[in-house]
């Protein structure tokens, strides 16, 4: 009986054992589970924190895309190209005549030329400043160029920008505060300023094709330049050689009170006449100007006299 018991307990002390040791092990396994999941959570709250403003402002905004101002684009009068003149010999050339004439832009066929939105001597400005053209000195040389409009004398940007602007008198001041002197600064352009413009042109009779036609040499914005506050006569600011201006004023849309869509260009208007003009000088054997021998209203009439002997020439022509 006693044996029975003392086996009993052993087993007991044994199943006892041996769930200690299961526990323990089952503890442990937890343990380690625990400290594996909780890794990954410590790494993580060592993170810096995120500024999510700065994540946007870093990210490039979208390129500006502005709108067409309208519903087509103008192409055609950007890439215009300039119709060369026909071929002309010297020995075909019958009869020529060179011609000074004036246009006035406050004359109303010629207010296009004064437009705010585009005016004649902006264009010619704008192409001085970048280059594409070249001003001449309008000053007469007695030797070389008698008249001032041979393009004897290339001028700088600068130069023929001080050229459209009128005299200021500068007052020069020593350290101490006492005027030693003046001087005279070109003051500031006004583009309204300029209401005039000179062309200069060749008259010929091609007689290999039989046409009498005008070709434009050279155009000038006039001035009234004001020295000493006694303001002049009208004269040229500088001359432009109009075969090389000709390209320029191709791209150049011209404004109409009629309509936007013209298609005309400042060279179309050149080429087709489209404005109007007097004379002021015509070649002639003392070198003389109209008002040189006709003032006031007789200076028109005389204008309209060569003007008309020009076309009698042409007209007697066909006359059998």
């Amino acid at each position: 009986m006693k044996k029975r018991i003392l086996v009993i307990v052993l087993c007991l002390a044994c199943v006892a054992a041996f769930g200690q040791k299961r526990k323990k092990k089952t503890t442990k396994k937890r343990a380690a589970t625990t400290q594996t999941v909780a890794a990954p959570s410590t790494t993580t709250t060592t993170e810096p924190a995120v500024d999510t403003a700065k994540k946007v402002a870093a990210v490039p905004s979208k390129p500006f895309d502005r709108p067409m101002d309208g519903y087509y684009k103008k192409t055609n009068i950007f890439s215009a190209k300039v119709t060369p003149y026909a071929n002309l010999r010297e020995s075909d050339v019958a009869y020529a005549k060179r011609v000074w004439r004036e246009i006035d832009t406050r004359d109303k066929m010629n207010q296009y030329l004064a437009s705010p939105k585009l005016r004649l001597i902006d264009v010619l400005m704008d192409a001085i400043a970048s280059g594409e053209l070249t001003a001449y000195d309008a000053t007469p040389d007695p030797k070389n160029d008698p008249n001032g409009d041979g393009f004897t004398k290339g001028l700088t940007p600068g130069q023929a920008r001080n050229k459209m602007a009128d005299s200021v008198v500068v007052d020069k001041f020593d350290k101490n505060g006492d005027k030693v002197g003046s001087t005279l600064k070109a003051g500031d352009f006004n583009p309204d300023s300029v209401v005039k413009f000179r062309i200069k042109e060749d008259w010929i009779f091609d007689k290999q094709r039989s046409v009498f036609e005008p070709r434009i040499i050279g155009l000038a914005p006039l001035v009234k330049i004001k020295v000493g506050g006694v303001e002049g006569d009208y004269q040229p600011a500088f001359w432009i050689y109009f075969p090389d201006a000709r390209q320029v004023l191709a791209t150049k849309e011209v404004v109409n009170h009629n309509s936007d869509a013209t298609g005309l260009s400042f060279d179309d208007a050149f080429m087709k006449r489209i404005f109007a003009s007097y004379i002021v000088k015509i070649s002639n054997d003392k070198d003389e100007r109209i008002k040189d021998y006709a003032q006031g209203i007789d200076k028109l009439y005389e204008s309209e006299k060569v003007k008309k002997g020009m076309m009698d020439w042409e007209l007697n022509l066909w006359q059998y």
